[in-house]
């Protein structure tokens, strides 16, 4: 059975085919899914979805992309709809400096802003970093409290960054550019980091892993970053799909 720790199924490239998705995810041995929000609209999409399907659970937040609108009072939205029984996180959170949507003080202020909520709440964060490494890091290192989890998803750094982060106790989350012919990086990271620290993800629906790239990503493609890891690290496909999936369930607290 497989986790899919980071998958947008309420983005609009499903709008014509949603309920098909779903009804196929859960044949393909997917057991659960995290769908986090991206911002005020999609985190209220994202728990009405996962209060319809028992397997899909929510994340509540403000991407960086969007924190250029973000206010006070969105701040106290998102602390009540984290109180909605599926929401097992704050996410997806962080910085991206590769687009810069948002002027980078604003992304930092509302990446601390939700991290203080996360804090609050007792809940978990999932992270965005996109070329912004070192600001996502001293941040999380600064502001995060020890009693919540953190995820990197699609992480994308180093293993010197790797190794980092496993220090700070976060979790590194795996998608499909790690199946990525040109990728050199992940899959180093994937092979010296212990697979106690690993989840998996697709970021549906995009991400599509190796050989679909190019078409539309779903949560049944996971499979195929559980495969690479086993790859990766010479074990097997059913060890990968074991542990992440008991990683994730322990790290978002679903029994």
């Amino acid at each position: 059975m497989l986790f899919d720790t980071h998958a947008h199924l309420n983005d609009e490239k499903f709008d014509l085919d949603r309920d098909d998705i779903i009804a196929k995810i859960k044949k393909d041995n997917i057991s659960f899914v995290v769908n986090p929000g991206a911002d005020m609209k999609s985190s209220i999409s994202s728990i009405e979805l996962a209060n319809k399907h028992d397997f899909i659970y929510a994340a509540v937040g403000v991407h960086p992309h969007d924190v250029k609108d973000m206010t006070n009072d969105d701040i106290t939205k998102l602390k009540e709809l984290a109180k909605d029984k599926k929401v097992v996180a704050i996410g997806e959170i962080g910085l991206d400096y590769y687009y810069d949507n948002s002027k980078r003080e604003d992304q930092k202020k509302w990446f601390i802003e939700q991290i203080k909520l996360a804090n609050e709440l007792k809940l978990p964060i999932i992270i965005h970093d996109r070329d912004a490494h070192e600001d996502c890091f001293n941040i999380i290192k600064e502001y995060k409290s020890d009693e919540i989890g953190c995820v990197l998803h699609s992480f994308s750094g180093s293993v010197e960054l790797a190794k980092e982060y496993i220090k700070l106790g976060c979790m590194l989350s795996i998608s499909g550019p790690v199946t990525f012919k040109n990728n050199k990086k992940t899959p180093k990271v994937v092979k010296e980091i212990p697979l106690k620290h690993l989840m998996i993800e697709t970021d549906s629906p995009y991400l599509t892993p190796h050989p679909y790239r190019g078409k539309r990503n779903d949560p049944s493609y996971v499979c195929l970053v559980a495969q690479k890891i086993a790859d990766e690290k010479e074990i097997s496909y059913e060890e990968v799909c074991k542990a992440t999936l008991e990683n994730a369930k322990t790290f978002f607290n679903i029994n």
